[in-house]
């Protein structure tokens, strides 16, 4: 099977662009916006992000997360915290996450300090997640090696044995994230890869706003 030409592949970008006016002074505000659109657009998990973590020596890894919560404190996603991507911000408690919503040829880029969200809020959503996501999450030790499948299915048969009749508490090992958005770009794709792109970066008195080029 040949190899596809990716010299040759290319995206024509044809949407209403981005200027000052249209994004406001709030990226926040701006940012609901844009999420809305997505999901009025019907885009298949417009919360999914991409999130980069890094070593303390600097050595990056990426994956796909769920924003499952955002306000003024920031952005919050879930996981194991001794899955690899909770080590890594345990040990360098910074993060980037990118959001792209593709038939809107937009992204979004957000980068800032880590911290976990209080115990409490992660009880909250742990509480209403399905029931299965429940038991994985008790059952998985998240990015642990494991000697194969069927060992990961007879842990979720035993949690599922175990709490059989009765809710399922949190594990101490799970919870929420919270990134604080230091800095934030907002990307509208244009004709000619003259994109538009506006990058907000919090300061003492609240964001300054500058555009970038393409």
């Amino acid at each position: 099977m040949e190899s596809p030409d990716l010299a040759r592949m290319r995206s024509e970008y044809a949407h209403d662009g981005l200027d000052e006016q249209a994004a406001g002074d709030d990226p926040l505000v701006l940012f609901d916006r844009w999420f809305d659109d997505a999901v009025t657009a019907g885009v298949h998990e417009p919360n999914a992000m991409a999130l980069a973590t890094a070593t303390p020596q600097g050595r990056p890894s990426s994956r796909i997360v769920l924003l499952k919560g955002l306000d003024d404190r920031g952005l919050v996603f879930f996981s194991g915290y001794e899955s690899r991507k909770g080590r890594e911000l345990s040990a360098n408690p910074w993060a980037a996450a990118t959001m792209l919503w593709h038939p809107l040829q937009r992204q979004v880029r957000i980068e800032g300090s880590v911290t976990r969200i209080p115990e409490e809020e992660s009880d909250a959503y742990f509480a209403v997640r399905p029931r299965g996501a429940q038991i994985g999450a008790v059952a998985s030790p998240q990015s642990q090696p494991i000697a194969d499948r069927r060992t990961l299915d007879q842990r979720v048969a035993d949690v599922e044995q175990a709490c059989a009749g009765r809710d399922i508490e949190r594990p101490a090992v799970w919870g929420g994230f919270r990134i604080a958005v230091d800095s934030i770009e907002f990307w509208q794709g244009r004709d000619s890869r003259l994109h538009d792109r506006l990058l907000f970066t919090r300061a003492p008195g609240g964001w300054t706003r500058e555009r970038l080029a393409p």
